[in-house]
C-alpha cells in the first residue's frame, strides 16, 4: 500500500528541508520555496512576540498614566502626606514592612497584604488578554525551535532580533541603573 509524504521528526540538530513538519502535520513541507516561506513566517512570528511584549509595556504604563491621573498609586499616596515631600513614600511605613518585621519579631506567618492598585476589571482583561497571546506565542516559537532545524532555529532567531530592534528602539535609563528595567528576554514563559 503506498503512502505518502510523511513527517520527519529530528530529535537532533539538522538541516533537512524536505518532509520537515513544523508543528502540526499540516504544516508539513514538501518544497524548498514552502521551506523558505515557512521560514519567513516564522520570522514574523518572531516579530510578533516582540510586538506583544512592547505592546504590554505600552498598555501598563497607559494603565499607570490613568490611575495616577485619577489620584490612585504611591504618587498619590505621597502627595497625601505620607511621604517625605517628595512624592516618595518611607520605607519604614509601608504595610509589608511591618507585616514582615512583625513575622520576624514573633516567628509567626503573617499574610501579607495585596501590594499595588487595584486594577479595573477592563485594564485587567486587557493585559491578561495581552499575557496569555504571549504565552502562547512563546510557547509556539519553542515548539519550532524544537524541530532542531537549523534553518527554523536561525529564523526563530531573526525573527526576535529584528522584532527587538524595532520594537525596543528606547531605553528607560534610570530604571536599567535601578534593576528595574524589564529584562526578560525571549522566553517561554
Amino acid at each position: 500500500m503506498p503512502s505518502g509524504p510523511t513527517c520527519s521528526m529530528n530529535m537532533l540538530w539538522n538541516t533537512q528541508i524536505a518532509d520537515t513538519c513544523i508543528v502540526f502535520r499540516s504544516w508539513h513541507i514538501s518544497s524548498t520555496a514552502a521551506f523558505v516561506f515557512s521560514c519567513a513566517v516564522v520570522v514574523g512570528l518572531g516579530v510578533l512576540y516582540e510586538w506583544l511584549r512592547a505592546a504590554q509595556r505600552t498598555l501598563d504604563r497607559r494603565i499607570a498614566a490613568t490611575l495616577s491621573a485619577q489620584g490612585k498609586g504611591k504618587a498619590a499616596a505621597g502627595a497625601a502626606g505620607r511621604g517625605d515631600g517628595l512624592g516618595r513614600v518611607s520605607g519604614r511605613s509601608t504595610p509589608e514592612f511591618e507585616s514582615e518585621e512583625a513575622a520576624l519579631l514573633t516567628g509567626s506567618l503573617v499574610p501579607k497584604a495585596h501590594v499595588g492598585t487595584l486594577l479595573p476589571f477592563s485594564a485587567r482583561f486587557s493585559r491578561a488578554a495581552l499575557y496569555g497571546a504571549s504565552v502562547f506565542l512563546s510557547f509556539f516559537l519553542m515548539l519550532v525551535f524544537m524541530t532542531y532545524n537549523a534553518y527554523l532555529i536561525l529564523a526563530t532567531v531573526v525573527g526576535a532580533a529584528l522584532g527587538h530592534f524595532v520594537f525596543s528602539s528606547h531605553m528607560d535609563i534610570d530604571a536599567v541603573l535601578a534593576g528595574g528595567a524589564d529584562s526578560k528576554g525571549m522566553a517561554c514563559h
